[in-house]
Parts: structure tokens; sequence; C-alpha cells
């Protein structure tokens, strides 16, 4: 791993140290489609998952939680209210605007949701790119930009929040108001298993409550990264792979994070 500024407070090795010595409380209001593989991924991770998603207790457990996932993927009325109540808990939290664009119940609320600053937004590049106002969405929950093309919408959603943005594709951004990191490494299988990028801002939400949000944001893509491309290594296609990407999670060691990836981060003035 090549790391060009050392202006992070965190490393990813230290992160996930401290994740798997937190065992951190993550609240997830979460798509019906991904439930038990995020619960999974963050149970592999280290984390400590709950699908606490009905308006009355949204809130209420936020308040607890180490960090809080609020994911658009299936937004029934129930869970807009939930996402609501649990954004004003004064948790950090992360915003995965899936479809956002292409669909307007759900574009509606990422934006209304968008004035409780998320710590941290992520998404593929054509959902940054809708919900930035620069662009109308992709195909359903598929992208149709590259994640270069969302860098100039994912600063200027960075700006206007005051948190981090992370545009998952070939290669991940990570990026701020002053500084962008490129995580390349991992395996196209993991575009193939249903839940693979959900859990992802599951992740992140678990870093949350122990480190900040550009350092969570980096962590996770770098994890996703080294074991989707262990994972891979040892299976024949999408079904395998996913049950050897959760045992990935749950073996990979913080001296881990440091081989086979490849991180450059640059600072924009």
């Amino acid at each position: 791993m090549v790391v060009r500024t050392s202006s992070s407070p965190s490393t990813p090795t230290e992160a996930l140290r401290a994740l798997r010595e937190a065992a951190p409380l993550t609240q997830c209001i979460t798509n019906a489609v991904v439930t038990n593989f995020t619960a999974n991924a963050l149970l592999a991770l280290g984390a400590s998952p709950a699908m606490c998603d009905i308006p009355g207790e949204a809130g209420m457990f936020a308040g607890i939680a180490g960090g809080v996932l609020v994911n658009l993927g299936t937004p029934t009325r129930e869970q807009r209210d939930a996402a609501r109540e649990a954004v004003t808990a004064g948790t950090p939290w992360v915003l995965d605007p899936v479809a956002v664009g292409a669909l307007p119940v759900r574009t509606a609320l990422a934006h209304e949701l968008l004035d409780a600053r998320p710590a941290i937004i992520r998404g593929n590049a054509s959902e940054i790119l809708a919900l930035a106002g620069s662009g109308a969405g992709g195909r359903g929950v598929d992208a149709t930009d590259s994640a270069e093309d969302a860098l100039d919408a994912a600063r200027s959603l960075a700006i206007r929040t005051g948190g981090t943005v992370a545009v998952s594709g070939e290669t991940d951004l990570i990026v701020d108001a002053t500084r962008t990191t490129r995580v390349s490494g991992g395996s196209a299988l993991l575009t193939k298993v249903t839940g693979g990028g959900c859990a992802l801002g599951a992740a992140m939400a678990s870093l949350l409550a122990v480190t900040p949000a550009f350092d969570a944001a980096l962590t996770a893509s770098v994890i996703w990264a080294v074991a989707s491309e262990r994972a891979a290594s040892r299976t024949r296609g999408p079904g395998s792979f996913a049950v050897a990407f959760l045992d990935e999670l749950a073996a990979i060691a913080p001296a881990d994070l440091d081989e086979r990836v490849r991180v450059d981060t640059e600072v924009t003035r």
C-alpha cells in the first residue's frame, strides 16, 4: 500500500484493530434485499449489527449506537420515518442513496436527509452525480458513469455536508473538502453479489464509532478490496464467492491492510 500523505489521524490497520476491540453497535436502516448479508458482514468484521428500522424506536436506538447506516434501497413509509428519526440523534451516520436520481421518492428523501449532514455518503458514481444535481442517475441500482466522472460532484457534496463522500467503482474514490484518495484493487465478483456495496456502507458506519469519517470510509474500502481479492482467488463464481467473502472478512488481520492494495492520497489546496 502506498500513501503519499500522512494527513489522516489513523491508518486502516489502526482503525480495524480499534473496531475489533470495541465491537461497536451499528444500527442499519437498510433495504430488505440485503439485510441478512449486511448483518453477517458486520458480524464477520467484528461489529455488532442491529436492524432497528421502525418509527418510535429508530431515533432512540440511534442514540446508543456507535454508527448508523441509512440505505435507501427499499424506502417504505416506515423506513423513511425511521430514517428521519435516526439522523437527528447526533450519532455519526452514513447515507447510501441507492438508485437516487432514477426514482422520485428516494430522491426527494435523500435530498431532505442531506440537511442532517451525513458523516459519509457512499454510492456509485451515477448516484453521487444525481445527488449532487449533476446527473439523472444510473440504470436502477447500476452505475452508468465512472468514479472519476463523479469526482467534482463528490467534492461539492463533501463541502456541502462537511463530511466525506465515498464513490465505489473499479477504483474507489474517498473525497472530502481538501483530500482525494483512490483505492485500487478488489474483485469484480463483488458486483455479482447482492449486498456487496450496501454492506460496505454498513462497514463504514461501524468504523465511524472508532475513527473519523474520512478514515472510516478509507478503511472500509481497503478491507473490501483485500477481502474480495482473497475470496475471489479461491472460488469459482458468485455463490461460493459470497460465502468466501464473509470468511475473509472474519479472517483478515489489521496488518493485512498494509499489503496488496494501492492507496494514493492527494491534497487540494
